[in-house]
């Protein structure tokens, strides 16, 4: 007996050892791609830099590995994204938008995205499958926790985007009202639409770092000669908020016309005032429905038993008595 425990106690290590072996295997590999000096270099490279010596710009070591790594993450990401990239140019496109609305603008951006997702369904079958089938046996529930754990690591980077894109549209929704209240102001200062979003962009870097990094990505677009209609377009596509779509439409309305820019600007600003107040008036609305679920569950067995407990008890003890 004591024999086939030991043998059921290293039957039940294996698949760790295996895990442990191809994680190690993995992280040799990249780290052997990802290194671009030997060991030895470095080492002289540092004993001819010192840190007193070295330039303040230069990165660390670490920082300088973690570049490495992410480079190598990028030239692997196309063959691994290659079995998910999407049939056709509308898909595509949907894809770019999504990952632009999130912050994710670079030409990399969607096979990297694709090859996270990609990674993350390996793993969770190889591994996470592999380590519970290892420790509980091959059975229905097993096999339905490995691809429980393989569909949530391969829709992990989803939720992720998800979660960044949720966040940079609403700090750009919070960020509009004092952006358009600048907007006029310069305008009606005597400065242009390209002089305007320029000032914005300076003036907002640091209270509104969001809306400051989308103006300044379309100055360098301006700058570089494209059509201030398809800047702006972009733009509204780029944050992916309504409030700028309709700013976007209205700027792009009155630079075809030759209307005011400042009266249209000034106009948005106060629909967009009264929408907001109108959000705000709606969520108190919803305030009181919303406050029933927390009573209900929270304070109103509390009050009950404070009220009917002592009469209960009382009750409790007369029909004690007499009984």
């Amino acid at each position: 007996m004591l024999f086939a425990k030991d043998l059921i106690t290293f039957e039940t290590l294996i698949p760790f050892a295996v895990f442990g072996g191809i994680a190690a295997v993995a992280w040799w590999v990249l780290d052997m791609m990802a290194t671009g000096k030997p060991r030895a270099m470095e080492r002289l490279d540092e004993f001819k830099h010192p840190p007193t010596r070295r330039n303040i710009g230069e990165p660390a070591r670490g920082a300088r590995k973690s570049e490495r790594m992410s480079k190598v993450l990028e030239n692997a990401a196309p063959k691994l994204a290659k079995p998910l990239v999407p049939k056709s140019e509308l898909e595509m496109s949907k894809l770019k938008t999504k990952l632009a609305n999130a912050g994710f603008r670079s030409e990399v951006a969607s096979s990297t995205y694709l090859g996270l997702k990609f990674i993350g369904l390996m793993a969770g079958l190889f591994f996470g499958g592999g380590g519970i089938v290892g420790l509980y046996g091959a059975n229905m529930k097993t096999l339905i926790a490995a691809v429980l754990t393989a569909g949530v690591l391969f829709y992990l980077p989803d939720i992720i985007v998800a979660v960044i894109g949720r966040s940079r549209k609403q700090a750009v929704f919070l960020g509009l009202p004092d952006t358009l209240d600048l907007m006029v102001v310069c305008v009606e200062a005597g400065l242009g639409l390209d002089q305007a979003m320029r000032k914005v962009s300076d003036e907002l870097n640091k209270t509104h770092p969001v809306i400051a990094e989308e103006f300044n990505l379309s100055n360098l677009q301006l700058q570089m000669g494209r059509p201030r209609s398809e800047v702006l377009h972009e733009l509204g596509v780029r944050t992916g908020v309504s409030d700028v779509r309709a700013l976007v439409g209205v700027l792009i309305q009155a630079d075809k016309f030759g209307s005011s820019i400042a009266q249209a600007l000034r106009v948005q600003s106060d629909a967009m005032r009264v929408r907001r107040r109108q959000i705000a008036e709606e969520k108190a609305a919803k305030t009181a429905v919303k406050l029933i679920f927390p009573l209900v569950i929270f304070i109103f067995p509390g009050i009950f038993v404070i009220l009917v407990g002592p009469a209960g008890i009382s009750i409790m003890r007369e029909m004690g008595g007499k009984m």
